[in-house]
Order: C-alpha cells, then structure tokens, then sequence
C-alpha cells in the first residue's frame, strides 16, 4: 500500500474512526484502526458495538492495499503533524507502515489483519434529517441521560419514530428531557421505539454536522434476520457509523410529563442562569439551590446557618400566591443551557412536584422541547 494525502485530511478521518476505539480492548487487533487503499481510502474501527468508517479523498492512491495499526498512535500522530502531504506505505511483510510527512517520518508496527473482525454492513435506509438540528436535539435530550452502568437502559437516548416525527427522550431518575423534531423517513407509516447509547448518539451527531443532512439507518430486532439488540446507523459527509442498540425496559415517560400545570414564571434565561451560578457557589456537594416565587420576582437562596450562606433578587413574571422549591443547581442548569431560548418557562402543578422547564412555545403553541426536573424536599 502507498497512499498520498492531505494532513487535515487525514487528521479529520482518524479522529472520526479513534472515537469507536474501546478504551480496554477484550482483544489487542481492537485497538487497530485499519487503513485500506483502493479505488477509496477508508479508515474503519470496530468494538463489536460501535463501528465507525471514514471515507476520504487521496491525492494519489500509488499502490493499493491495507494496513492495521494502532489507532491511538496513529490519532496522536497525524494531529501533531504539519501541514505539509503525508505518505503512508506499508509492506505486509515487513510488519510496518511507514508515515512520512516533511522532514517527520514514523515506524508503526501493524497488526495481523486476518484477526481483525469484518465491519457490520450499513441497517436499511429508514429516513434522513439535517445536521445540525438533528446535533442540537441529541445534545438537548441527552443531557438528562444516565450515567450508572448498572441501569444500563437509563444511559441511553429513546428515539422514537412516528410518520414525520423524531422524538428524543433521556432520563437518570431525577429529570426527564424531550425534544421533537421533524425529519424526512423512507415511508410515511414508519412507526419503531429503540435506545441508543446516549454517549455514542452525541459524538456521532456532533461529529457529522460538516455535511448538509444524517442520514439513519435501522435494524430491529428479529427484523430480516436481525439478532440480538438490533443496530442503528448514521451517514453524512463522507462518515459512517453504526451503533448496537441497548435492550432493557424504558420508563413510560409519558406518565411523568405533567398535563394539567397550574403554576407559570418566566423569567430571562441568561439572568437566571448567571444567578444561579452565582448563588450555587456556596452551595456544597448534592446540595439544593432554593427559589421562592412571590408576585414579581424571584429569590434565590443557597448555604445554611452554619456555613456560607447566598441569595440573590431577580425580576419573574409571575402572579400567583407564594410558592417555594428546591433544585440541584447543576441539573436546573442543564435545563436552561438546554432550552435554546431568551426566555424560560418554569411551570408547576402544585408545591413539592416536578418542574417543567421549556422555552417560548413553537408555531403550534407547544414547546418542542421539555425538561422535567425534580425538586430536592426543603428541610424544615
């Protein structure tokens, strides 16, 4: 194999392919990422739950074939590189591949590719979505995701598919995220529910926004042959990446959204959160920052008698007799970074129940976003 191409280039599809790299491979050919020359230079990696490949141009291809070498190496090596063309050749019997890049050049030991897992093939085509709306839904319902492994069907993000729509939904036990958007499917009676790993779903979204649209791939379950858990895949600007899904049971979440809210404050969305920062200061680990509404304003408080104390006095549009709730300052942030708009709608069924955090309403009169919080018990 003798390859040569662009230092970005390169830069760019190693760093697309180390993100599917497990950081403690079951086998060492795992930590590979595996080059391969011919009428296209791919770059592909595999853990045998997440599989990512990048397809890029070469300035010239002068020898085709394929090389496996260690991926981590290889991400750190073509990042520090200068911006000059690489060449990349490899012997398969010398058990090296050669980089050279201007005066720099590197020996990497390869590794036995007839170890090397085959790459899952792409699931069916069900539907496409644009790029940056399709990252900033993911990064809005994925906040709310678990992080403890032994809930493993907390950590993921559902997405479920219903004709035109996309909904996204995350929750840890404490706060539930959902977001809508609208997206093109393959066929207008499309209807399917899976759970995606949460980590996974954000850096394949944030890394795919270069292009114009994501492209979603899926296999269900027992669908044409699928096995085990199923597999969803996603496509744009030269990526691809496919993702097993997780199994395990999922909150019915619908329960939780509250319909009958009886309580309203808006308030400035950057105001709130730059005082919610500030009065959290004082505030110790896991402990609440209190809000208490009365008409017109808004204080914050955080700290007890015995140690720092806070409060701050903000404007809130809000008429409705006294009320008093308590929140982690970290997750009620999440929620206003989340929410994408100027103002925030912090609405109430009665004192001691969830919150539902939104922003201005949609075309419809309906949020396409929803944060549900749930409030920490005020002491005494």
């Amino acid at each position: 194999m003798k390859i040569v191409l662009e230092r970005d280039v390169l830069a760019d599809a190693v760093a697309w392919t180390a993100r599917a790299l497990p950081s403690r491979p079951t086998v060492p050919v795992l930590a590979g990422i595996q080059m391969r020359a011919g009428a296209e230079l791919t770059f592909s990696s595999f853990d045998y739950d997440v599989s990512a490949q990048a397809t890029v141009p070469a300035t010239s291809v002068e020898e085709e074939g394929s090389a496996l070498v260690s991926g981590r190496l290889l991400a750190e090596i073509s990042r520090s590189l200068p911006a000059r063309p690489v060449t990349i050749t490899a012997d398969p019997g010398s058990g090296r591949a050669v980089l050279t890049c201007g005066s720099a050049t590197f020996n990497l030991l390869t590794m036995p590719e007839e170890e090397y897992p085959s790459l899952p093939e792409m699931p069916p085509a069900a539907g496409s979505v644009g790029s940056d709306a399709f990252a900033t839904a993911v990064s809005q319902s994925a906040i709310a995701a678990g992080r403890d492994d032994t809930l493993p069907a907390l950590t993921g993000v559902r997405i479920e598919i219903e004709g035109d729509t996309l909904t996204l939904i995350s929750t840890d036990r404490y706060r539930l995220a959902v977001r809508e958007l609208r997206w093109n499917p393959q066929r207008g009676d499309q209807s399917a529910a899976v759970l995606v790993p949460a980590r996974a779903l954000s850096e394949t979204a944030r890394a795919l926004t270069a292009g114009a649209e994501v492209s979603i791939a899926l296999a269900l379950p027992g669908e044409d042959g699928q096995g085990g858990d199923g597999m969803i895949g996603f496509e744009g600007a030269g990526r691809r990446t496919t993702t097993r899904l997780l199994g395990g049971e999922f909150p019915r979440y619908q329960a939780l959204l509250p319909t009958n809210l009886q309580i309203t404050a808006e308030l400035s969305t950057s105001a709130l959160t730059e005082a919610v920062k500030r009065v959290a200061l004082v505030a110790e680990r896991n402990t609440a920052v209190r809000l208490s509404f009365s008409s017109g304003q808004l204080m914050l408080e955080a700290g007890t008698g015995d140690e720092a104390q806070a409060q701050e006095i903000m404007e809130a549009s809000f008429e409705a007799d006294d009320l008093s709730i308590a929140f982690n300052p970290q997750y009620l942030l999440d929620g206003l970074a989340a929410i994408d708009s100027d103002i925030a709608r912090i609405s109430f069924t009665e004192p001691g129940k969830p919150a539902l955090i939104t922003g201005k309403p949609g075309p419809d009169g309906a949020p396409d976003y929803r944060y549900l919080l749930m409030p920490i018990r005020l002491g005494s």
